[in-house]
């Protein structure tokens, strides 16, 4: 915003003005370094969520998606991006690109505004790396409605497109002190409207191009829409809770009161939401699972985003319930209306931060600093809501369309059967896919081949179960690590495997013409060692 530019004063003494040097408090730039870090951490977090959410042959794939935003985004971001989001408004739409390209004009001590307070307290430069944290996350919560079917070439320049058309606009028009929805008195406190509407609604115009997935049977779809990794949504479940309280608490961008409420209401709405997805799904499916309980949580922590420092304790509970109830039911709709949104991005995120942004025209206390709840502002959240989500939409729609003229978007049949993980970037998440598919091509009979492509794996074939524990040799457990074909299944003492009697291989097969591949998919029944 043109508020952030000064007239710079370049003199030994004070290479910039004493006056701006003096605003920045040292509390304040700490916090929200820190909450920088923190919503950083947040995007591979997102990664181990979807990854662990889609089947096995696509975790690299959706990894990659949203690793890759943290580089492509920034770079934009760092050129153009703050400007356009930040810069000096044209007629309170969009920023002069040319307000802080390469991030020009943002020394230590230039002090940074926000709608939300009339003068900064921490530097301009920080703020413009915090809020690229923001935008490096967007683009990659879109993925996990497409997944499976889209390329990578064409992900890449749909996110270039979007974060310039959809991104940056929304940031200027709520965010920017000028932009236009600023100036009607729309709220925004973290991201319901610029990272969650935005995202939800382009991903749910992505399904409507790239189509629903294919599969050979009932049996298939089932198989392959189960999460291959439930362990890996946990995991990412905790990184974006723990990230989150830099994405809320961060905004207030000081860390006095406003962040505490954020930060506290935060957790209060995520954990509520949370227990109350476990007991709707007992109720509607009969068992609570753990996926369910890290959506419930994520639903809980989309809605609140929006309000979380301008309301209390108390009503964040109230929104956690709200979120609960109001996403599982979008979950529904969705199956309903039999829309292929793998992960639900716009069930939870769209119309969680939907939902999150009108509630602050009823929950929102003037005490802590933002607007007074009213039947206005509720109007005018409803009308931001709808007119935000509907632009997102149609751009993203139109977008998507425009980047397939240059290039497919939806990979072919070949692609999708071999798995993009393979067939888009030729990795494999498991060693043991990459030894299968290596069998399932035919190459086991050149030994060089094989040899030099996985040199500490030649083939051992097990000759006999004993009966009777028996110690193994003892290059086995020196090595252990070295000698497992799975990793997860570290070589531990016998008893912690009673179900299990060791293998004991009497010979090794130099010949890997005699290996079976099925040994691979029942390592409930072998413990498969090899040398």
């Amino acid at each position: 915003m043109s508020a952030l530019a000064y007239e710079h004063v370049a003199t030994k003494d004070a290479p910039w003005p004493v006056a701006d040097c003096d605003m920045i408090n040292g509390g304040d730039t700490a916090w929200v370094l820190v909450s920088m870090a923190l919503v950083l951490f947040m995007t591979p977090g997102l990664a181990f969520f979807y990854g662990g959410l889609v089947h096995r042959g696509s975790v690299l794939t959706i990894i990659m998606q949203c690793i890759v935003s943290m580089g492509l985004t920034a770079i934009i971001w760092f050129f153009l991006g703050f400007s356009l989001a930040f810069g000096e408004s044209a007629g309170g739409i969009i920023g002069n690109p040319a307000s802080y390209p390469l991030f020009l004009s943002l020394d230590p001590c230039t002090p940074a505004g926000y709608p939300m307070q009339s003068s900064g307290t921490i530097p301009g430069l920080l703020f413009a790396g915090y809020q690229m944290m923001f935008a490096c996350i967007t683009p990659a919560l879109i993925t996990g409605a497409f997944a499976d079917r889209v390329t990578f070439p064409a992900y890449l320049l749909f996110i270039s497109l979007w974060i310039i058309l959809v991104y940056c606009p929304f940031a200027h028009w709520i965010w920017n002190s000028n932009g236009f929805l600023n100036q009607w008195g729309v709220w925004d406190f973290a991201g319901g409207i610029v990272v969650h509407i935005s995202a939800g609604f382009a991903a749910l115009a992505s399904i409507f191009v790239v189509g629903s997935r294919k599969y050979a049977s009932e049996e298939e779809r089932t198989a392959l829409q189960v999460p291959h990794n439930r362990t890996f949504v946990a995991l990412g479940t905790g990184m974006l809770w723990f990230g989150w309280f830099g994405f809320n608490g961060g905004s207030a961008l000081s860390a006095g009161g406003m962040a505490v409420f954020a930060v506290v209401n935060t957790c209060v709405s995520a954990g509520v939401a949370m227990f109350l997805w476990i007991l709707i799904e007992w109720a509607h499916v009969g068992k609570p699972s753990v996926v369910g309980a890290c959506i419930g949580a994520i639903a809980g922590l989309a809605t609140i985003t929006p309000c979380a420092g301008f309301v209390r304790p108390w009503a964040a509970f109230v929104i956690g319930v709200v979120a609960a109830f109001f996403c599982y039911g979008c979950v529904l709709l969705r199956d309903v209306f039999k829309w292929d949104d793998a992960l639900d991005v716009w069930a939870v995120h769209g119309m969680g931060g939907w939902i999150g942004s009108i509630l602050i025209g009823v929950f929102a206390d003037p005490i802590l600093g933002g607007p007074a709840a009213s039947g206005e502002q509720f109007a005018k959240q409803l009308a931001a809501a709808v007119g935000t989500a509907v632009y997102s939409f149609i751009v993203s729609f139109v977008l998507l369309h425009l980047v397939n003229l240059i290039t497919p978007v939806v990979p072919s049949d070949a692609d999708i059967a071999e798995g993009l993980d393979s067939s888009m970037h030729g990795e494999h998440a498991y060693d043991e896919d990459a030894i299968k598919a290596k069998a399932n091509k035919g190459g086991w009979g050149d030994d060089q081949e094989i040899t030099s492509e996985y040199p500490q794996q030649a083939h051992v074939q097990p000759q006999f179960f004993t009966q009777e524990p028996q110690q193994p040799p003892q290059q086995f457990v020196q090595e252990p690590m070295q000698h497992m074909a799975y990793s997860e299944m570290p070589l531990k003492a016998y008893s912690e495997y009673p179900q299990q009697p060791p293998v004991h291989p009497s010979t090794l097969n130099p010949q890997p013409s005699t290996f079976n591949p099925k040994l691979i998919s029942e390592p409930e029944s072998v413990i498969l060692i090899v040398r």
